[in-house]
Protein backbone atom coordinates (compact mmCIF):
# COMPACT_ATOMS: atom_id res chain seq x y z
CA UNK A 1 0.00 0.00 0.00
CA UNK A 2 1.28 3.66 -0.96
CA UNK A 3 2.92 5.58 1.38
CA UNK A 4 3.50 2.57 3.93
CA UNK A 5 7.09 2.05 5.33
CA UNK A 6 7.49 -1.63 6.69
CA UNK A 7 9.97 -1.92 9.68
CA UNK A 8 9.55 -5.92 9.23
CA UNK A 9 9.19 -7.28 5.84
CA UNK A 10 9.21 -10.76 6.34
CA UNK A 11 7.80 -13.35 9.27
CA UNK A 12 9.56 -16.46 9.44
CA UNK A 13 7.01 -19.12 11.46
CA UNK A 14 8.34 -22.73 12.85
CA UNK A 15 5.53 -25.24 12.19
CA UNK A 16 5.10 -27.62 15.04
CA UNK A 17 4.18 -26.11 18.44
CA UNK A 18 3.87 -22.09 16.75
CA UNK A 19 1.07 -22.64 13.54
CA UNK A 20 -0.15 -25.84 14.65
CA UNK A 21 -1.92 -26.37 18.10
CA UNK A 22 -1.64 -29.61 19.80
CA UNK A 23 -4.12 -31.32 17.26
CA UNK A 24 -1.96 -30.69 14.29
CA UNK A 25 -4.29 -28.31 13.41
CA UNK A 26 -4.29 -24.31 11.98
CA UNK A 27 -7.62 -21.97 13.72
CA UNK A 28 -9.16 -19.76 11.28
CA UNK A 29 -7.60 -16.96 13.35
CA UNK A 30 -3.97 -17.86 12.51
CA UNK A 31 -5.05 -17.99 8.59
CA UNK A 32 -6.31 -15.13 8.54
CA UNK A 33 -3.39 -13.34 10.87
CA UNK A 34 -1.36 -14.79 8.29
CA UNK A 35 -3.36 -13.51 5.34
CA UNK A 36 -3.34 -10.21 6.67
CA UNK A 37 -0.10 -9.92 7.24
CA UNK A 38 0.63 -11.23 3.19
CA UNK A 39 -1.64 -8.67 2.35
CA UNK A 40 -0.09 -5.68 3.72
CA UNK A 41 3.04 -7.01 1.86
CA UNK A 42 4.93 -9.21 4.69
CA UNK A 43 7.00 -11.87 3.37
CA UNK A 44 5.42 -14.94 5.17
CA UNK A 45 7.70 -18.14 4.73
CA UNK A 46 7.57 -21.31 7.29
CA UNK A 47 11.33 -22.58 9.05
CA UNK A 48 10.68 -25.52 10.80
CA UNK A 49 12.37 -29.10 10.62
CA UNK A 50 9.59 -30.66 8.48
CA UNK A 51 10.80 -32.32 5.03
CA UNK A 52 9.95 -30.58 2.26
CA UNK A 53 6.80 -31.92 0.80
CA UNK A 54 5.13 -31.80 4.71
CA UNK A 55 6.11 -28.05 4.67
CA UNK A 56 4.73 -27.52 1.07
CA UNK A 57 1.63 -29.32 2.32
CA UNK A 58 1.38 -26.35 5.72
CA UNK A 59 1.82 -23.39 2.86
CA UNK A 60 -0.60 -24.39 0.11
CA UNK A 61 -3.47 -24.78 3.04
CA UNK A 62 -1.97 -21.22 4.12
CA UNK A 63 -1.68 -20.04 0.64
CA UNK A 64 1.64 -19.24 0.51
CA UNK A 65 3.86 -20.06 -2.51
CA UNK A 66 6.80 -18.69 -0.75
CA UNK A 67 10.22 -19.81 -0.81
CA UNK A 68 10.25 -22.46 2.35
CA UNK A 69 13.58 -23.20 4.74
CA UNK A 70 12.64 -27.00 5.29
CA UNK A 71 14.72 -29.88 6.83
CA UNK A 72 16.03 -27.40 10.02
CA UNK A 73 17.47 -25.04 6.66
CA UNK A 74 19.12 -27.34 5.21
CA UNK A 75 16.55 -27.77 1.97
CA UNK A 76 15.44 -23.96 1.34
CA UNK A 77 12.92 -24.08 -2.17
CA UNK A 78 9.47 -23.11 -3.18
CA UNK A 79 9.87 -26.49 -5.34
CA UNK A 80 11.68 -29.26 -4.89
CA UNK A 81 13.28 -29.44 -8.74
CA UNK A 82 14.68 -25.94 -8.21
CA UNK A 83 16.03 -25.35 -4.40
CA UNK A 84 17.53 -22.19 -3.51
CA UNK A 85 19.86 -24.08 -1.08
CA UNK A 86 20.84 -27.29 -0.33
CA UNK A 87 23.22 -28.99 2.31
CA UNK A 88 22.96 -33.08 2.10
CA UNK A 89 24.80 -35.48 5.07
CA UNK A 90 27.20 -37.56 2.86
CA UNK A 91 26.12 -41.02 1.92
CA UNK A 92 29.38 -42.00 4.06
CA UNK A 93 28.48 -40.01 6.94
CA UNK A 94 24.81 -41.67 6.40
CA UNK A 95 25.74 -44.60 7.27
CA UNK A 96 28.11 -44.34 9.54
CA UNK A 97 25.84 -42.50 11.82
CA UNK A 98 23.12 -45.13 11.65
CA UNK A 99 25.53 -48.30 12.09
CA UNK A 100 25.89 -46.07 15.77
CA UNK A 101 22.42 -45.32 16.62
CA UNK A 102 21.44 -48.85 15.72
CA UNK A 103 23.37 -49.74 18.88
CA UNK A 104 20.31 -48.66 20.60
CA UNK A 105 16.92 -48.86 21.01
CA UNK A 106 15.36 -45.77 18.46
CA UNK A 107 13.60 -45.23 15.86
CA UNK A 108 15.37 -44.10 12.54
CA UNK A 109 13.91 -42.09 10.09
CA UNK A 110 16.14 -40.71 7.05
CA UNK A 111 14.31 -37.79 5.73
CA UNK A 112 15.25 -37.65 1.68
CA UNK A 113 13.50 -34.22 0.08
CA UNK A 114 11.36 -37.05 -2.28
CA UNK A 115 10.77 -39.56 0.51
CA UNK A 116 12.03 -41.23 4.07
CA UNK A 117 13.59 -44.67 5.00
CA UNK A 118 13.21 -45.84 8.18
CA UNK A 119 13.64 -48.79 10.57
CA UNK A 120 11.12 -51.39 11.32
CA UNK A 121 9.83 -51.32 15.23
CA UNK A 122 8.76 -54.18 16.71
CA UNK A 123 7.22 -52.60 20.43
CA UNK A 124 3.85 -51.70 20.59
CA UNK A 125 5.08 -48.82 22.53
CA UNK A 126 7.18 -47.69 19.35
CA UNK A 127 3.92 -47.12 17.24
CA UNK A 128 3.44 -43.68 18.93
CA UNK A 129 6.70 -42.25 17.79
CA UNK A 130 6.32 -43.57 14.25
CA UNK A 131 3.19 -42.11 13.83
CA UNK A 132 4.97 -38.63 15.50
CA UNK A 133 7.37 -38.16 13.37
CA UNK A 134 5.19 -39.10 10.33
CA UNK A 135 2.21 -36.54 11.07
CA UNK A 136 1.84 -34.42 8.35
CA UNK A 137 3.49 -36.75 5.57
CA UNK A 138 1.39 -36.50 2.30
CA UNK A 139 0.19 -39.22 0.49
CA UNK A 140 3.09 -38.25 -2.24
CA UNK A 141 5.71 -38.65 0.29
CA UNK A 142 6.47 -42.32 0.56
CA UNK A 143 7.80 -43.80 3.57
CA UNK A 144 9.83 -47.28 3.58
CA UNK A 145 10.73 -49.44 6.14
CA UNK A 146 13.21 -51.96 6.56
CA UNK A 147 14.37 -54.55 9.12
CA UNK A 148 17.86 -53.08 8.75
CA UNK A 149 18.71 -49.83 7.42
CA UNK A 150 22.71 -49.99 7.68
CA UNK A 151 22.32 -53.08 5.34
CA UNK A 152 20.10 -51.37 3.00
CA UNK A 153 22.41 -48.12 2.89
CA UNK A 154 25.30 -50.71 2.15
CA UNK A 155 23.34 -51.58 -1.18
CA UNK A 156 21.74 -47.98 -1.74
CA UNK A 157 23.47 -45.45 -0.13
CA UNK A 158 21.84 -42.32 0.53
CA UNK A 159 22.70 -38.74 1.09
CA UNK A 160 20.01 -36.89 3.22
CA UNK A 161 19.36 -33.64 4.55
CA UNK A 162 18.23 -34.66 7.98
CA UNK A 163 18.24 -38.08 10.02
CA UNK A 164 15.12 -37.87 12.65
CA UNK A 165 15.38 -40.21 15.80
CA UNK A 166 13.18 -41.23 18.62
CA UNK A 167 14.93 -42.66 21.48
CA UNK A 168 12.56 -44.12 24.27
CA UNK A 169 14.88 -44.06 26.68
CA UNK A 170 17.01 -41.15 28.37
CA UNK A 171 20.27 -42.91 29.16
CA UNK A 172 20.14 -44.72 25.70
CA UNK A 173 19.80 -41.13 24.02
CA UNK A 174 22.64 -38.80 25.90
CA UNK A 175 24.78 -42.18 24.95
CA UNK A 176 23.88 -41.86 21.39
CA UNK A 177 24.59 -38.16 21.40
CA UNK A 178 27.74 -38.74 22.98
CA UNK A 179 29.28 -41.37 20.89
CA UNK A 180 27.65 -38.77 17.55
CA UNK A 181 29.23 -36.13 18.84
CA UNK A 182 33.21 -38.24 19.18
CA UNK A 183 33.23 -39.84 16.07
CA UNK A 184 31.45 -37.63 12.97
CA UNK A 185 32.16 -34.13 12.48
CA UNK A 186 30.54 -33.04 9.84
CA UNK A 187 27.15 -32.87 11.53
CA UNK A 188 25.30 -31.13 14.64
CA UNK A 189 22.17 -32.76 16.79
CA UNK A 190 19.38 -30.72 17.84
CA UNK A 191 15.52 -31.20 18.77
CA UNK A 192 12.33 -30.22 18.08
CA UNK A 193 8.49 -31.06 19.00
CA UNK A 194 8.17 -33.68 16.82
CA UNK A 195 11.48 -35.33 17.54
CA UNK A 196 13.50 -35.71 20.32
CA UNK A 197 17.04 -36.45 17.93
CA UNK A 198 17.45 -34.38 14.73
CA UNK A 199 20.67 -34.75 12.80
CA UNK A 200 21.68 -32.20 10.40
CA UNK A 201 24.84 -30.57 8.35
CA UNK A 202 26.75 -28.76 10.67
CA UNK A 203 27.06 -25.66 8.62
CA UNK A 204 23.10 -24.98 8.96
CA UNK A 205 20.31 -24.10 10.92
CA UNK A 206 16.97 -21.94 10.41
CA UNK A 207 19.16 -19.08 11.43
CA UNK A 208 21.55 -19.65 8.53
CA UNK A 209 18.13 -20.13 6.49
CA UNK A 210 16.80 -17.23 6.74
CA UNK A 211 20.15 -15.50 6.27
CA UNK A 212 20.43 -17.17 3.02
CA UNK A 213 16.62 -16.25 1.85
CA UNK A 214 16.78 -12.74 3.16
CA UNK A 215 20.04 -11.82 0.69
CA UNK A 216 18.25 -13.55 -1.99
CA UNK A 217 14.97 -11.26 -1.58
CA UNK A 218 17.11 -8.20 -0.54
CA UNK A 219 15.70 -8.34 3.17
CA UNK A 220 18.07 -8.11 6.20
CA UNK A 221 17.97 -10.19 9.72
CA UNK A 222 16.95 -6.59 11.28
CA UNK A 223 13.55 -6.71 8.95
CA UNK A 224 12.92 -10.30 10.07
CA UNK A 225 10.31 -11.76 12.91
CA UNK A 226 11.14 -15.00 13.82
CA UNK A 227 8.74 -17.28 15.88
CA UNK A 228 9.24 -20.45 16.79
CA UNK A 229 9.18 -23.23 20.26
CA UNK A 230 11.90 -25.39 20.83
CA UNK A 231 15.37 -26.19 20.81
CA UNK A 232 16.30 -26.08 17.23
CA UNK A 233 14.39 -22.32 17.06
CA UNK A 234 16.72 -20.73 19.31
CA UNK A 235 19.24 -19.06 16.04
CA UNK A 236 17.05 -17.82 13.95
CA UNK A 237 15.03 -15.98 17.27
CA UNK A 238 18.15 -14.64 18.43
CA UNK A 239 19.37 -13.86 14.75
CA UNK A 240 15.74 -11.90 14.04
CA UNK A 241 15.18 -8.32 13.99
CA UNK A 242 12.06 -9.22 16.38
CA UNK A 243 12.90 -12.84 17.77
CA UNK A 244 9.48 -14.20 19.67
CA UNK A 245 9.07 -17.75 21.27
CA UNK A 246 5.47 -19.44 21.64
CA UNK A 247 4.08 -18.97 24.98
CA UNK A 248 4.61 -22.43 25.92
CA UNK A 249 8.27 -22.67 24.99
CA UNK A 250 10.97 -23.62 27.24
CA UNK A 251 12.98 -21.16 29.60
CA UNK A 252 16.22 -21.47 27.30
CA UNK A 253 13.67 -20.46 24.49
CA UNK A 254 11.97 -18.10 25.85
CA UNK A 255 15.20 -16.22 27.18
CA UNK A 256 16.45 -16.06 23.68
CA UNK A 257 13.73 -14.12 22.62
CA UNK A 258 12.92 -10.34 22.37
CA UNK A 259 9.20 -11.05 23.07
CA UNK A 260 6.71 -13.81 24.59
CA UNK A 261 3.56 -14.15 22.92
CA UNK A 262 0.61 -16.65 23.96
CA UNK A 263 1.16 -20.51 23.72
CA UNK A 264 -0.03 -22.15 20.39
CA UNK A 265 -3.34 -23.20 22.39
CA UNK A 266 -4.30 -19.52 22.72
CA UNK A 267 -3.59 -18.14 19.19
CA UNK A 268 -0.32 -17.01 19.87
CA UNK A 269 0.87 -16.34 16.24
CA UNK A 270 -2.38 -14.44 15.86
CA UNK A 271 -1.84 -12.35 19.02
CA UNK A 272 1.62 -11.76 17.61
CA UNK A 273 0.72 -10.20 14.25
CA UNK A 274 -2.16 -8.23 16.42
CA UNK A 275 0.74 -6.69 18.46
CA UNK A 276 3.60 -5.98 16.17
CA UNK A 277 2.35 -6.24 12.48
CA UNK A 278 -1.23 -4.03 13.01
CA UNK A 279 0.47 -1.67 15.44
CA UNK A 280 3.41 -1.48 12.87
CA UNK A 281 0.87 -0.66 10.27
CA UNK A 282 -1.11 1.82 12.15
CA UNK A 283 2.07 3.94 12.63
CA UNK A 284 3.45 3.54 9.54
CA UNK A 285 0.39 4.14 7.12
CA UNK A 286 -0.05 7.20 5.15
CA UNK A 287 3.93 8.50 6.37
CA UNK A 288 5.45 10.06 3.64
CA UNK A 289 8.07 8.61 1.66
CA UNK A 290 11.19 10.37 2.09
CA UNK A 291 12.63 10.90 -1.58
Amino acid sequence: MEGIILVYRLLALDIDGTLLRSNFRIDRSTKEAIDYVKNKGVYVTLATGRNFPSAQKIAKALKLDSILITHNGALIASSIDEPLHEERISAYDVRKIVQILEKYDAHIRLLHERYSLGNQVQQKSHIVAKMTMGIGDPLFYPVTFTEKLSDHLEEKPMSVPKIDVQFFNDEEREAAYQELKEEIEGVQITASTRCDFEVIPKSINKAVGLQILGKHLGISMDEMVAVGDFTNDIEMIQMAGLGVAMGQSSVDVKNAADWVTRTNEQHGVGYLVREVFRRQMKMQIEQPIEN
